[in-house]
């Protein structure tokens, strides 16, 4: 069995564990456990949380301890046999510590399914620049098949996609350690704990330049988790409630329907060159920013009756909204930082977008949407992303050297 082969098997369940949950949980809780807008944010700012310090633990285990490849069957493992300690339970106090804490160990997962990914290609001798994204593409495949699963078995209004999320994670798990061994780093050396995680790169927060662009990153990143925790609910729960609607295809397989997010998603990362080349990190960011506008936007005017246009509109332009942001966004770091802290800026990065932002975006949402209800909230979110675009445009200041290489 060839080693790409074998990488993209951990590829697609590694994102196939989260995709049976993430999209299809909002529903989950408020339509079936009742479960106000505030507590159901709450369980997606469980990533934020999360982001802020266990990627970067996990880091510094298989750098120094433990093989990469053992840590993420190990996280894997602990995160499913949580998940089915999870499942049972309908009350908010005891289903909320166990998926924080199965979500704790789920988020380091993503950096070291990369590390086992680089590792892997290294030692076959494959360059890791032109061998890993094909491989990583099959993780969206598996996070599309994992949702369309668990809407085409009817999993969605159920704990039955904890259960589905689980089984997947207990045999990655497994899985993870017949992987090839990655290298630990054993040698004795004289660094803070600061350097070991990374944390010497929150000095960039005293250049006005990347303050002010990871302020707007973490702004940003507060719309990431919004039409995860509600997109599927807002479907299900509010259109299936009107007579007109509720047999209608995007209120019974809403999975589905939101799954074309995560296609977009795909077939965007292939504009983003052309993009940076021909407008630059800076418009780039404001055509991620305005199309969050139009995400928001269209979902509140659509519906799955005539307006189902402008609902499958808002999915296709979600890739615009989240790639565009965070790949542009990840470039500027690379270019606005040296070497010696480039690894740990990115750090800085993915903690205020998915740690900070996520997490206090999560919160915001859910109290938004109980004391505006649906579709009013949609619009609030609307105003909230151009609010943001329009300060962006005004206050961030692009450097000559912040453009696509054209090389």
């Amino acid at each position: 069995m060839s080693i790409k082969f074998r990488l993209i098997v951990m590829s697609f369940l590694q994102y196939a564990v989260w995709g049976a949950w993430l999209i299809s949980l909002g529903a989950y809780l408020g339509g079936v456990l009742h479960f106000d807008g505030l507590q159901t944010g709450s369980f997606f700012a469980t990533m934020g949380i999360a982001s802020l310090f266990m990627p970067a633990a996990m880091g510094v285990v298989a750098d120094r301890w433990l093989p990469a490849q053992k840590v993420l069957g190990s996280c894997h493992i602990a995160a499913a046999l949580l998940l089915l300690a999870a499942a049972p339970q309908t009350d908010y106090a005891r289903l909320y510590p166990l998926m924080l804490l199965s979500v704790m160990f789920y988020m380091p997962t993503i950096a070291l399914s990369n590390s086992v990914a680089y590792s892997a290609l290294s030692r076959a001798g494959r360059d890791a620049v032109k061998a890993f994204p094909p491989i990583r593409v099959w993780g969206t495949v598996g996070f599309i098949c994992a949702m369309v699963a668990v809407d085409l078995l009817k999993l969605a209004a159920s704990a039955n996609q904890l259960y589905l999320s689980a089984g997947l994670g207990l045999a990655l798990g497994v899985y993870a350690f017949t992987l090839p061994g990655c290298a630990v780093s054993r040698r004795v050396e004289k660094k803070s704990w600061v350097e070991r995680l990374g944390l010497q790169a929150f000095s960039l927060f005293r250049q006005r330049k990347m303050a002010v662009f990871f302020f707007f990153s973490m702004l940003l990143g507060m719309s990431l988790q919004i039409t995860n925790a509600f997109g599927n609910a807002y479907l299900t729960s509010h259109f299936g409630s009107m007579q007109e609607h509720r047999n209608a295809f995007g209120v019974e397989h809403a999975n589905i329907l939101i799954s074309l997010s995560q296609l977009s998603e795909t077939l965007c990362i292939l504009l983003i060159p052309f993009f940076m080349r021909r407008f630059g990190v800076k418009r780039v960011m404001l055509i991620s920013m305005v199309a969050w506008v139009f995400r928001f936007g269209l979902l509140g005017a659509g519906d799955p009756g005539g307006g189902v246009w402008m609902l499958i509109l808002s999915m296709l332009v979600y890739g615009v909204a989240f790639d565009f942001f965070n790949i542009s966004g990840s470039l500027f770091v690379e270019q606005e930082t040296n070497s010696a802290i480039r690894a740990s800026a990115q750090g800085v990065f993915m903690i205020m977008t998915n740690g900070l932002g996520a997490l206090i975006g999560s919160y915001a949402a859910g109290a938004v949407v109980d004391a505006c209800g649906w579709p009013t909230a949609w619009y609030v979110f609307a105003g909230y992303a151009l609010t943001v675009a329009v300060a962006f445009a005004l206050i961030f200041k692009q450097s000559r050297q912040a453009a696509y290489p054209s090389k």
